[in-house]
């Protein structure tokens, strides 16, 4: 059984109170940090931890913290991305609902580290009844002293506040989600200027995912170098990961980094394999944006070595035959699966969730849309796969914010993997309604579709 460092007491009833939260040594890293530490020694420590955001980019967060602009009198704030929207990604929702002083007590001591006396949790609208759970233990919080004004008698004050958002895939984009919190239309920001100069209202504002703040109290407690311990090489700690499709175990896992990904799969400590003993087709690693990896690549590298749950070891080989560890969307697919009906899903999904300042986002996703629509529906030619490959290359790089790559990456994979089974539907004229018939031909069960 792998260490637990945020879900070690998940199942202790009453944990989401603060009365149980704190029988389970809540709230001692905040005690710790406001009584022994300065700002600056609390910055290390994360530095030290080799912590990195766990929300997708993987971008060290110490390193973050220390570009916070810090002028005089100007505020400086945390904004928690609790805007989790990205398609089979749910750990940070399991976190918030069910151990939410885990979050706040993270937000205060961030607070506390990078001299921001306001902070504020930005939730996705689809997730209004976790942000009264966040409410309910933020008013515990305040009630016990723990925030507010003089927190544990310390000289530090701070407030935190829980906004809702109204459900845009887009506000999960970190300068998006500042300009819906200002009130405004949720479009990306070019930058630079990047939020720790520029932020939340023009102030230098820090701004890292729900599990990334959660992590930062196990550091404090711990120690940076104790928790740098865990994991392998510059993917250190642990991660949490939303297992779902085709597997026996669907769920949130907390893993070291540095799992095989076949003992992830397969091991009945985690996804206990694959539902109905059937094939590995696929998987997407890290959310519905990484480039989907056939089953030979995602449980070897290119040179035949085990792939890890780590940062580095499923990006080897780059997109070519790599992937990445993202937001630990980790989505199991078995040989049923049609990867262009998936593929489909995906681009409308992102055609839909564009935000339209970008014309090839704009214009690309829906026509990547069309296309793979006409393919499905018996009407493609094989020009239509190398129009969506062209197509997908001029959207990646080429827009304000990451939405475009997250669009492009998954069909450029897809074909570049997969490419048989679109040349397939379109040789054969497959549609949707008799799909069937391809997987009849080659000996593989049928797919169920709705």
């Amino acid at each position: 059984m792998g260490k637990k460092l945020l879900l070690e007491h998940i199942d202790v009833p009453g944990i989401n109170t603060l009365s149980v939260y704190r029988s389970k040594g809540g709230y001692t890293a905040l005690d710790k940090a406001l009584k022994t530490m300065t700002p600056d020694a609390v910055v290390e420590e994360v530095k030290t931890s080799g912590l990195r955001g766990r929300g997708g980019a993987g971008f060290p967060t110490g390193m973050k913290w220390s570009f916070l602009a810090k002028p005089e009198g100007v505020p400086r704030y945390v904004v928690c991305n609790a805007d989790e929207s990205e398609p089979g990604t749910f750990k940070d929702r399991y976190l918030m609902e069910k151990i939410p002083h885990l979050l706040i007590e993270g937000m205060i001591v961030s607070g506390f580290a990078l001299g921001a006396k306001s902070s504020y949790i930005y939730i996705r609208g689809e997730y209004f009844y976790v942000a009264r759970i966040l409410e309910q233990a933020i008013a515990e919080a305040y009630e016990a002293g723990l925030l507010g004004k003089n927190i544990l008698n310390s000289g530090f004050d701070h407030d935190c506040y829980v906004q809702v958002g109204a459900g845009a895939y887009i506000c999960g984009e970190e300068t998006a989600l500042l300009e819906s919190l200002e009130g405004k239309r949720g479009n990306p920001r070019i930058k630079p200027p990047f939020p720790a100069v520029a932020g939340l209202y023009g102030c230098p504002t820090v701004v890292n995912n729900v599990e990334t703040i959660a992590a930062v109290v196990p550091i404090v407690n711990m120690g940076g170098a104790a928790y740098a311990g865990i994991g392998v090489g510059k993917s250190t700690g642990t991660k949490l990961i939303s297992a779902s499709g085709h597997i026996n175990k669907p769920g949130v896992y907390e893993i070291e980094l540095g799992v095989p990904v076949e003992e992830f799969i397969y091991s009945d400590e985690y996804c206990g394999g694959i539902k109905g003993d059937r094939k590995l087709k696929a998987v997407v690693a890290g959310g519905s944006s990484v480039p989907i990896l056939p089953a030979d690549l995602i449980l070897k590298t290119a040179n035949g070595e085990p792939r890890l749950m780590s940062y580095e070891s499923l990006a080897d080989g780059g997109f070519a035959s790599g992937t990445m560890l993202g937001s630990g969307g980790f989505i199991v697919m078995d040989e049923s699966t049609s990867i262009v009906k998936n593929l489909y899903t995906f681009t409308r999904f992102y055609h839909h969730e564009s935000c339209g300042q970008c014309s090839p986002c704009r214009e690309g996703t829906g026509w990547m849309e069309k296309i793979l629509h006409k393919i499905l529906h018996g009407h493609g030619s094989i020009s239509d796969v190398d129009l969506l490959w062209d197509i997908q290359s001029k959207i990646e790089g080429k827009t304000i914010c990451p939405l475009g790559d997250a669009a492009a990456w998954p069909v450029a994979s897809a074909i570049r993997h997969f490419r048989g089974e679109f040349e397939e539907f379109v040789r054969n004229g497959h549609s949707i309604k008799d799909v069937r018939h391809y997987y009849r031909l080659n000996g593989l069960p049928e797919p169920a579709y709705s």
